[in-house]
């Protein structure tokens, strides 16, 4: 490749450089911004590829500084920048997103891209390279839009590129280098979906547990249909909030490294895969019930509400949180036809108050440690923390003042063979929710105060005692009084 060296390389930006999409995060920011930017999409495609790009590139806009790169690219970049090699960015997308990468990284010598009405891409491209640069240059790019620019290279640079692809550029060029495509395995669509999320769906078993109804097989397999649909739609809003707050998100000492944040999973497949799941949680929660249908959608309504507004400001967004995991209570009790009880509701309601709460101290604390002051996207600073902390302890004290007077109420003793028993599983309440506050406090606490509570054992077996407890209390008469 001597001969190739010192030949200048021109380099392709979206799927090359950068695992992402530069188009689709602009028009994700102007939708996020202007939402009612959605009604003048179908005009905007009227005017072609490039007046599409251009009117999607003056309203909405990505942060360079943000967006994932190909780093074994950019390393070799950087190197060949070093000894003087001309390095020319190449792309479709439009030259504001262009130039926008070209500072930050600051190692271009010229810019191509897309303006004017002049969509550069495929063959415009080439004749664009070929005016700036001759015809000698080595071309770095990604898909099959790019063999007409192979082919008229002297050699290529593959980045991620099909394996029928590749072999039909070997056949035309020399390769300089190659940089294989890193494949979305099972693993990181399972982080996408969120599937160890689906734990906080096992709430709708909640009243199928309170009234003791699990022998009841009917009964069982609706609360099973339930789950599974509200596990798929939860599922379709996480992919969706995802990609709502991928600038958020880069920003964030973990969630930067979520899929979609971190390029490891392309915005399309997500939307795709997005869209199924909300179509198979439709159909299940068909099968149980109209009135449960309603009550997904519902939840689909809120939780999109929470995503798209309610986040942005403080406490509203706790307060929302809490609501949600309430409705897969009310949810459940709808999916097998009983009533929900006040208490429970009472309960719920400053329970999740207090897990949501820890949700919000728990990303504080961690950007205290990191020495960030505030977080973005959110309407937080790590001074609110002083507010915060008697907030959800006290709100967890609450929950177990409700559960007392719930263990005292006529229908509870009447209901439990040995109502005392729930003594102890209040007491269990109080040390599962002080011992999430003191980890928290101690900067162990997960971003979920959920998935915390399934990778740590004592949280384990408080929960299980608790629950060991209510079963004893209410099918069996215990003589507690000699």
């Amino acid at each position: 490749m001597d001969h190739t060296s010192n030949m200048p390389l021109v380099v392709d930006l979206d799927g090359t450089l950068t695992p992402t999409d530069t188009l689709l995060e602009s028009l994700i920011q102007l939708l996020k911004h202007s939402p009612l930017s959605l009604l003048l999409l179908p005009l905007w495609l009227m005017r072609g590829r490039a007046g599409f790009k251009e009117a999607i590139a003056t309203r909405g806009t990505i942060d360079a500084t943000k967006i994932p790169y190909c780093a074994p690219l950019l390393a070799y970049l950087h190197e060949e920048k070093s000894r003087g090699r001309e390095i020319v960015l190449a792309t479709a997308a439009h030259h504001t997103a262009a130039e926008a990468v070209s500072r930050h990284l600051g190692i271009f010598d010229k810019v191509l891209a897309t303006q004017a009405g002049n969509n550069l891409k495929g063959l415009a491209k080439l004749k664009a390279i070929q005016e700036s640069v001759g015809e000698a240059f080595v071309y770095a790019g990604d898909c099959e839009a790019d063999l007409p620019i192979w082919k008229q290279a002297k050699a290529a640079i593959l980045v991620g590129v099909a394996h029928r692809t590749a072999a039909l550029v070997r056949r035309e060029v020399p390769i300089e280098r190659e940089y294989p495509k890193q494949s979305s395995s099972m693993a990181v669509w399972l982080r996408a979906l969120r599937v160890h999320q689906w734990i906080k769906n096992l709430l709708l078993f909640v009243p199928l547990l309170t009234t003791f109804a699990f022998a009841d097989i009917d009964k069982l397999a609706s609360i099973v249909l339930a789950f599974l649909a509200f596990s798929f739609a939860a599922s379709a809003t996480y992919i969706v909030n995802d990609l709502w707050d991928l600038e958020s998100d880069r920003a964030h000492p973990r969630k930067r490294l979520r899929p979609f944040a971190c390029g490891a999973l392309p915005i399309l497949h997500g939307l795709l895969v997005a869209g199924i799941a909300l179509v198979l949680s439709l159909v299940l929660a068909s099968t149980v019930s109209q009135g449960f249908l309603w009550m997904l959608g519902t939840y689909l309504v809120l939780t999109s509400f929470y995503s798209w507004v309610i986040k942005e400001y403080v406490l509203m967004d706790v307060l929302m949180l809490s609501l949600l995991y309430t409705i897969r209570i009310l949810a459940g009790s709808v999916a097998i036809g009983v009533a929900t009880s006040s208490w429970l509701l009472a309960f719920s309601a400053f329970m999740f108050l207090s897990l949501a709460l820890v949700k919000r101290c728990a990303e504080l604390v961690a950007l205290k440690e990191a020495g960030v002051g505030a977080t973005r996207g959110r309407d937080y600073r790590v001074s609110d923390l002083v507010v915060l902390w008697p907030l959800g302890v006290g709100a967890a004290l609450c929950a177990v003042v409700v559960f007392g007077l719930f263990i005292s109420a006529p229908d509870t003793q009447a209901r439990y063979a040995t109502p005392q028993m729930l003594w102890l599983v209040g007491i269990g309440l109080v040390y599962w929710m002080a011992r999430l506050w003191v980890k928290t406090s101690r900067g162990e606490m997960h971003d979920d105060p959920v998935v915390y509570a399934l990778k740590d054992r004592g949280s384990r077996l408080t929960v299980l005692a608790m629950i060991a407890a209510a079963v004893t209390g209410h099918f069996f008469t215990l003589e507690l009084y000699p």
